[in-house]
């Protein structure tokens, strides 16, 4: 087998992510090597890969489930929103530019030999590429412009999959007018449907989908059921209500609140603390659920001066400072370890200058304009343990006393730690399995609870979801699958015409 295929959806969070990560598995699991792409993804849950570049958290997941590593070239353009109209641009895996909407527009057609060399590269080095789409390819206001959608799929030559989220309902209609929004020229790549997650049965859906491909003279190629507590790492905060187990646990339950903060950052580095029996995960800004529960974490930030800010506005900065009084556990992450120092130097994000800390930790930190961006591996002295993560900010801190948390490998210190406040830098520590159930031990014995930890580590957890992700595989028509990935663009498909046909613009 040797192609590509677009993988576009009605919205955001259709489910393109979730059907690019279960197609990936699949080929996988055939024998095929394959590589995820999204050429423009804008989130603020993004990685670090083996040479230090910065791509979106949901391709670092498709590599996982193609069984590859991660790299620049599958996620040439990342967009990292740090304020209301302005977002930095990451290019391949490096900071690009600061650009607002209309500014971002005018700089693709920089970036459009960018990703077309970031997708031909994979596909010489890879028999199979799939590649996600980005929002809904109907937007027709940006499709002078498209870089991701039907623009990526007219140049590269790719066929198209249309996912619709048939539980936020209206699924037909949505899928219906997706193709027709499109100009003819773009509705000839749209190559078929996916439905995702369906509940019930499904024979009497069968009918509506026979309809669909009599009105459009595509087909179906399946329908993805809904599956309990399936989840993978999600892209933004909107999706961050989805559920997440707690388990069962022999000791105390562990009430774990995260500060949801305006432009949070890397929130998945939460997602192992759920896998512990007993341990409830809870995103917040209430000031009662600070001061009641068992570990407060403030988490990682693309705007620390502007979140520090809203902090105190909501009076969070008051139940935050209760808990340290009372000598309640307290952990920052990258942004929300700066927040717990004595001060802050930012001309870089927010240009504010000098800027006082919650004062709970003797650090202080200077934005650099150059962003750090590495992965850690070392030890914790403290709790006596390995620990691992990675680095993406631009803030430095300085430590000017308390005691260290982490070391790295090449010795240097990382973190800070003043009685029960705790702040460290590094992404994804907690997704070590040692360190995360020690810290979790701590707080037990702070709060005079009985933490009772699993016995399942954080990676073979991640590599059941993603088989359970591959088995989503066994409902589509994987046979017709192959065809277009080897056949591309399938000739002779009908347009769908519209009343807005004169508004297209290609």
């Amino acid at each position: 087998m040797k192609g590509a295929l677009l993988v576009c959806g009605t919205h955001s969070d259709a489910g393109k992510s979730v059907v690019t990560a279960g197609i990936c598995r699949w080929l996988r699991r055939s024998g095929i090597r394959v590589a995820p792409f999204k050429a423009q993804n804008m989130s603020l849950n993004s990685v670090v890969t083996l040479d230090g570049s910065e791509i979106g958290r949901a391709q670092a997941v498709q590599a996982a489930a193609a069984g590859v590593e991660p790299e620049a070239a599958m996620n040439p353009v990342l967009i990292k929103p740090s304020g209301e109209r302005q977002s930095q641009v990451v290019v391949m895996g490096r900071p690009y530019a600061e650009a607002d909407a209309r500014s971002y527009q005018e700089l693709k057609h920089e970036l459009r030999p960018i990703v077309a060399a970031a997708l031909a590269d994979l596909r010489e080095r890879f028999d199979v590429v799939v590649c996600e789409g980005a929002g809904s390819p109907a937007e027709t206001n940006l499709r002078r412009a498209d870089i991701a959608n039907m623009g990526l799929a007219r140049e590269a030559g790719l066929p198209v999959l249309i996912v619709g989220d048939i539980d936020r309902g209206g699924v037909l209609a949505s899928l219906y007018g997706t193709l027709a929004l499109l100009d003819p020229a773009d509705q000839a790549h749209v190559a078929g449907f996916v439905i995702n997650k369906f509940r019930g049965d499904a024979s009497i859906l069968a009918p509506a989908l026979a309809q669909l491909e009599q009105l459009t003279g595509r087909g179906t190629l399946g329908v993805v059921p809904w599956i309990e507590d399936l989840w993978m790492d999600v892209e933004d905060s909107l999706a961050l209500e989805a559920s997440r187990p707690e388990q069962q646990t022999e000791g105390d339950t562990l009430d774990v609140a995260v500060v949801r903060l305006r432009r949070m950052s890397n929130f998945t580095d939460f997602d192992a603390l759920s896998l512990e029996p007993g341990v409830r995960v809870r995103f917040t800004r209430s000031a009662a659920d600070v001061e009641r529960a068992d570990l407060v974490i403030l988490p990682g930030t693309k705007a620390t001066v502007d979140d520090l800010g809203r902090l105190r506005a909501d009076g969070l900065d008051r139940a935050i400072a209760v808990r340290a009084e009372r000598g309640a556990p307290i952990l920052g992450i990258c942004g929300g370890y700066q927040m717990l120092g004595q001060r802050i130097s930012d001309e870089v994000e927010s240009r504010a200058g000098a800027v006082e800390g919650l004062g709970l930790l003797p650090v202080s930190t200077a934005f650099a304009s150059d962003k750090l961006l590495r992965r850690r591996e070392g030890s914790c002295a403290w709790l006596g343990t390995p620990a691992a993560g990675y680095e993406i900010r631009h803030g430095r801190v300085a430590r000017e006393g308390g005691e260290a948390v982490l070391a790295a490998a090449d010795g240097k210190p990382d973190g800070c730690r003043s009685g029960a406040v705790v702040g460290i830098s590094w992404h994804g520590a907690l997704e070590q399995d040692a360190f995360r159930r020690a810290l979790l031990g701590w707080v037990a014995g702070v709060r005079g609870r009985r933490f009772v930890a699993g016995t399942t580590s954080f990676a073979t957890a991640r590599e059941l979801r993603l088989d359970a992700l591959g088995d989503l595989a066994s409902h589509l028509d994987t046979a017709r699958l192959a065809e277009l990935i080897d056949g591309g663009v399938p000739e002779g498909l009908p347009a769908v015409r519209t009343e807005v046909d004169a508004c297209f613009v290609s």
